[in-house]
């Protein structure tokens, strides 16, 4: 592709340099430039990218597009013949080159986005799925895993920069996807990681506390999640789907003037779960929608999966399934890893062991009310073990404590990602709510130990939720990242008792 081509979209202040040059991909990370590259450098939150130039003319660069008048000036008086274009906004920029570079793979895909505090993965996943029974090939880009038709690998991030969304998008174009599901956090949204994907179906799963380290207050936080349904660089999705029972509701609906709009929920909205019955591994409802009534049964637990099962169900209706269709589909859904996971070997003991992602406050106080529920036919108690992830709202963590205290039987307070802070300074913060409770709790810093002390404290018909972690396979210190799997441990463990039970 032409340098002139590529830019041709961009809205440029100024270029320099040559311009009839050839140009082969786009690249922000200087580390991954190869030449021909143009090479997009912005400032961000913890970096600057114009830093970087000089390291990507080395790698290759072909083009600079850059941020920074001051730099813009030095390279064009100090390379002359070097393609440069100077923009307003880096990160506009590098959506609007990348889009080009890829040949507008956003154009190719019908774009359905989640955003929410809690239920956009599990959300994601289930529409992916349904929207593969009836043969539809799609691309999936979320917080545990990327997608492409049936390939998966890992995801770095909940929502990559434009550039990797754009080159995922364009695999799976050219693997003949014809859809795109895909979580939009808050971050990104503010950030504009987002910028120019038009958006056919969007999505609202819930708004509860987190990210306040990043946002600041609730009403910002609530303000980024409502930009998708404003359109981030591009016009208003076609059709918000939106949870009715939120606090947050009318806020996205207003948001949302310019969609269809569709509204789901248990006690309000256009589409209702009604007769709603609760079992382990199993989930019974009636949908009854302005189109008609169908029974839903899935193998899916709780009530916050009839959430997920009717905003998944409303998305995959605005793409075209039939309710008899989500009704077929919804038999057959796989739970996501690390959202309420059992695991293997844990009832062969006589009680159950669930990993779980559940790392705010309303996260958890769900986790342990569907506990609660499963055991409270014979009995059983709950035992919650969790921790909270350092350099993050510290403003949740005597919450998180006390949500804990108040509704389980024993709590045992452990570490999560520290990162920077030190762990025991953390769990201070989190003790402040739990002593606010009566609850029984066990205080244990490292957490292969805290998963132990937990399992062993379990006797017959209770449930042991491990919260925090989920699916993540490391957990992160001050001094670098160690492996840590939860589910891993949490089979060691249970490995070992079956071992001294037989002997």
């Amino acid at each position: 592709m032409q340098w002139s081509e590529a830019i041709a979209a961009v809205r440029v202040i100024e270029t320099a340099g040559r311009r009839d040059i050839e140009v082969r991909g786009v690249q922000y990370d200087s580390r991954r430039v190869s030449s021909g590259d143009v090479f997009v450098a912005m400032r961000g939150g913890t970096t600057d990218g114009n830093r970087y130039i000089d390291a990507a003319i080395r790698k290759g660069a072909a083009a600079i597009v850059t941020d920074s008048l001051e730099v813009f000036v030095d390279l064009r008086t100090q390379q002359p013949e070097l393609a440069l274009a100077l923009v307003e906004h880096g990160r506009r920029a590098l959506a609007e080159v990348s889009a080009k570079v890829f040949g507008d793979p956003q154009k190719k895909l019908k774009l359905s986005a989640v955003t929410g505090t809690n239920g956009k993965t599990t959300t994601a996943f289930l529409l992916k799925q349904m929207l593969r029974s009836v043969g539809r090939k799609s691309v999936l880009i979320g917080t545990i895993e990327t997608h492409v038709g049936d390939e998966v690998r890992e995801s770095e991030h909940t929502t990559p920069e434009s550039r990797d969304v754009l080159a995922v998008f364009a695999e799976g174009a050219r693997a003949g996807c014809t859809e795109a599901v895909m979580e939009m956090s808050s971050h990104a949204l503010e950030q504009e990681r987002v910028w120019g994907l038009p958006v056919d179906v969007a999505i609202f799963t819930n708004l509860t506390q987190d990210h306040l380290d990043y946002h600041g207050t609730m009403e910002k936080y609530a303000e980024a999640k409502a930009r998708l349904f404003e359109g981030v660089g591009a016009k208003a999705p076609g059709v918000a789907v939106i949870n009715a029972d939120d606090a947050a509701a009318e806020q996205m609906i207003a948001a949302a003037s310019g969609c269809e709009l569709v509204t789901y929920g248990i006690d309000a909205g256009l589409w209702r779960a009604v007769d709603v019955t609760l079992h382990a591994g199993e989930t019974r409802f009636r949908l009854r929608s302005p189109r008609g009534e169908v029974a839903v049964q899935s193998p899916l637990t709780g009530r916050v999966n009839v959430y997920n099962l009717l905003a998944a169900g409303c998305a995959a209706f605005a793409r075209g399934l039939t309710l008899e269709q989500i009704a077929t589909a919804a038999k057959e859904l796989r739970q996501v890893p690390g959202r309420f996971e059992v695991v293997a070997g844990s009832r062969a003991v006589g009680f159950t062991v669930v990993v779980d992602y559940a790392h705010t406050d309303d996260a958890l106080a769900n986790l342990i009310a569907l506990g609660r529920d499963l055991v409270s036919e014979h009995g059983g108690r709950v035992i919650a073990m969790f921790g909270c992830g350092g350099d993050r709202d510290r403003t949740k963590r005597p919450k998180m404590g006390r949500v804990a205290g108040a509704a389980s039987d024993l709590v045992v307070v452990t570490s999560d990602n520290p990162r920077s802070e030190e762990p025991l300074q953390i769990i201070d913060e989190v003790m402040v709510g739990v002593r606010a409770t009566d609850v029984m709790f066990i205080v244990e810093k490292d957490r292969r130990a805290a998963i132990e002390i937990a399992i062993r404290a379990a006797k017959p018909g209770d449930i042991v939720l491990l919260a925090g972690k989920g699916h993540e396979k490391v957990q992160i210190f001050a001094d670098g990242v160690v492996p840590f799997d939860d589910v891993a441990e949490a089979e060691r463990v249970l490995r070992v008792m079956k071992d001294e039970v037989s002997a």
